[in-house]
């Protein structure tokens, strides 16, 4: 496809051998053409800010390998009920004094219970009432789940697939790739918007990355938020140790991703407090257009805000506001 069939005809019919070839790319043309159909979607010179609670911490059930919050991997992590409405809701005010406009909430659940899928619906509507857009991670939901959440006011749902169908039981036994997509057809038929992506560098192949981005591109309509996480290694998981991704892999992988979503916001996410200046920047240029703000993303590090506050200067980069 040439640029212009990128902008005019966006596909929900990827393959995995498209996609590939896509990233597969040569490099400049690759990011030439992303950083094209970018600026004709979205604004280069803003990104947009989120800030990510983690509002009930480990004692997961799930065996995912990369997760610190997994009850089946000895992390030191110590386990925490979920956390009090008013202490949510402080922190939405502090999320939205540094300038993050969504806010989300994660809970280290593999599917919540009806009770708990209502807490979590109370906090969505205090949090939504300080003018912020909410978000959730909660695990697997139900239709009904869903609907409830829906009601309560909630903008997005968190529920990502995390790689390819054919390397997913490599990283996660207790759950199957068709659980994830069901959730997500949940929060789509509730009119909830979709955020969904994956995680890098898990000893995946190119080629298992690829059949990531297909799966999200084939989404219809494409996801409205695809978060691309680089994996944070984490002592005491499955996969620490595992040899660190190429980092211009990761600018190939948002590249493609922003050629087969153009319209999705793409979320660097994850990993950021390892990546260079220069590997963030790249990853802005090919596509990327939200970061977190704040030193935890739930339960691991992230930059920072004067880290953040001095790379967005550097680069000409404004957050958007309110």
């Amino acid at each position: 496809m040439t640029t212009i069939e990128f902008l005019l005809r966006p596909r929900h019919n990827w393959s995995v051998d498209e996609a590939e070839a896509l990233i597969a790319r040569p490099f400049h043309d690759l990011l030439a053409d992303a950083h094209q159909i970018h600026r004709a979607r979205h604004d280069p010179h803003e990104v947009e800010a989120a800030m990510l609670l983690s509002i009930k911490t480990g004692a997961c059930p799930e065996d995912c390998a990369y997760c610190p919050q997994s009850a089946k991997w000895n992390t030191g992590l110590k386990p925490e009920r979920l956390m009090p409405i008013s202490d949510i809701v402080a922190a939405a005010e502090k999320a939205r004094s540094a300038g993050a406009t969504r806010f989300c909430m994660g809970a280290a659940w593999r599917e919540p219970n009806d009770q708990q899928v209502e807490e979590v619906s109370h906090a969505v509507r205090e949090v939504g009432a300080l003018g912020l857009e909410t978000c959730a991670t909660l695990g697997m939901l139900t239709a009904e789940q869903a609907n409830t959440l829906a009601d309560a006011g909630l903008d997005y749902y968190n529920h990502n697939l995390d790689t390819s169908p054919e390397f997913y039981g490599e990283i996660i036994t207790t759950r199957v790739y068709q659980d994830r997509l069901t959730t997500l057809a949940h929060v789509r038929d509730s009119g909830v918007k979709l955020c969904t992506g994956g995680i890098v560098g898990m000893g995946e192949s190119r080629r298992d990355r690829a059949g990531l981005l297909a799966q999200l591109a084939q989404l219809d309509p494409h996801p409205e938020s695809v978060p691309i996480n680089l994996l944070v290694q984490v002592p005491g998981t499955p996969l620490f140790g595992t040899e660190k991704l190429d980092p211009l892999e990761l600018v190939r992988t948002i590249a493609a991703a922003r050629l087969m979503m153009p319209e999705s916001v793409v979320r660097l996410s994850a990993g950021r407090n390892e990546m260079t200046d220069e590997l963030q920047a790249l990853c802005l240029h090919a596509g990327a257009s939200s970061i977190f703000l704040g030193d935890r993303l739930l339960t691991t590090a992230n930059p920072g805000a004067t880290r953040d506050e001095a790379l967005l200067e550097k680069l000409d980069v404004q957050l958007v506001e309110l």
